[in-house]
């Protein structure tokens, strides 16, 4: 007699088969039993899950943990350091992620290439806790704000190792502005004890163009050209290009000056403090402006597990979640109901919240037409290499 048992068993099920054959069970009561045990195994791997895919140094400890306690979702967390990563990922298709965090300027060009999926507002009750007037910043990457929920926030600015910079340069530099990096009088003298540059070119061309009273966003291409000419020349003096590592080399005391976003020098100089280093490390904003990014929670249009994502994306804007991300990552989120919650050495920092005033002159980095992103690519490329 032959018997066909539909489907695969594990190795367990046979070994159990075998052995309950030996003990003298008869095949139809050992099948019962080997039945339950499958179906049992495949529960197991349909528990809820969720994929989630974000910058490094970007999360609460206790985040996860959380979530995962209050919803039975089991969660992945996968990290980058680059934008290009992300993108790549997306651009190809089936990255098997729920959620992604991509930040505002490259969102905006994802969600005109279709990638993401609108969001449904009614399963995201928590978004009545964020900023009217920050929102309407990220709308300029996403109008009408139907496809992003912000994570965080920050600006891209000057990380210095205060110590070792004001030996080298002196006491009275203004160290708010953008001549330390972009004039070679002053990188070049800091080249000794370490120069750091974000490995991100929409970030160091905006800032570029910015300083040369050019638009930060511009579409020409001599302003690019331009601005090439001005990295050109201090190019000799930067030491690295790095986005993630930088953090600990400016702990390390491995570097003394480094291009760099504000909640990562920030937290370089609690790591600092708590070391009982010698020297104290300190995040400028410059005083004529600078970027300000977004970075955003979105849902790829392949996702496995929406349902999830969007219960994720509603857990984060709890304000008790969201202020216990801020005060351990020391970026700032739009929910500002989460400011009650924050510590107040946080709340209070102008490296991290910045002031009004200063909020007047920063600018949004946005979504660049596809002709002059290639355009900042081989410039970058040009400028990296040093040819």
């Amino acid at each position: 007699m032959k018997i066909k048992i539909a489907g695969h068993l594990t190795l367990s099920a046979v070994s159990f088969l075998l052995k309950a054959l030996q003990r003298g069970l008869r095949l139809p009561q050992v099948l019962i039993c080997v039945g339950c045990a499958t179906s049992s195994a495949l529960a197991g791997t349909n528990e809820p899950r969720l994929n989630l895919y974000n910058w490094s140094d970007y999360i609460a400890k206790d985040t996860i943990a959380g979530f995962e306690k209050q919803t039975g979702i089991k969660a992945r967390y996968d990290v980058y350091d680059s934008a290009d990563t992300l993108q790549a990922k997306l651009l190809t298709g089936r990255s098997g992620y729920d959620v992604v965090t991509p930040t505002s300027n490259y969102a905006g060009r994802l969600r005109a290439a279709d990638i993401f999926e609108p969001l449904d507002h009614a399963k995201l009750p928590n978004l009545k806790n964020l900023d009217p007037q920050l929102m309407k910043i990220v709308a300029g990457a996403d109008p009408g704000n139907r496809y992003f929920v912000p994570w965080a926030y920050g600006t891209t600015g000057l990380g210095y190792n205060l110590t070792k910079v004001r030996q080298v340069l002196g006491e009275d530099v203004p160290l708010d502005s953008w001549d330390i990096l972009f004039k070679p009088e002053y990188v070049s003298k800091l080249k000794s004890c370490g120069v750091s540059m974000l490995d991100a070119p929409d970030q160091l061309f905006a800032a570029v163009l910015h300083y040369l009273g050019k638009a930060p966003d511009s579409t020409n291409p001599e302003d690019y050209r331009a601005a090439l000419k001005v990295l050109k020349q201090i190019r000799p003096y930067i030491t690295q290009f790095n986005s993630a590592g930088y953090i600990n080399d400016l702990v390390g005391g491995d570097i003394c000056f480094a291009f760099g976003w504000s909640g990562d020098v920030v937290i370089a100089g609690r790591r600092a403090r708590e070391a009982k280093k010698e020297y104290q490390i300190q995040y400028f904003i410059p005083r004529s402006g600078a970027p300000i990014w977004f970075d955003v929670m979105a849902i790829p249009k392949d996702a496995p597990h929406k349902e999830a994502a969007l219960q994720w994306m509603n857990y984060i804007e709890t304000p008790q979640v969201h202020a216990a991300i801020t005060n351990q990552v020391y970026y700032p989120s739009a929910n500002l109901a989460a400011k009650q919650y924050l510590d107040p050495l946080v709340a209070n920092d102008p490296a991290i919240y910045p002031r009004p005033e200063m909020i007047k002159k920063l600018f949004l980095l946005k979504p660049l037409p596809p002709e002059t992103a290639r355009l900042m690519t081989r410039l970058w490329t040009e400028f990296k290499t040093g040819f």
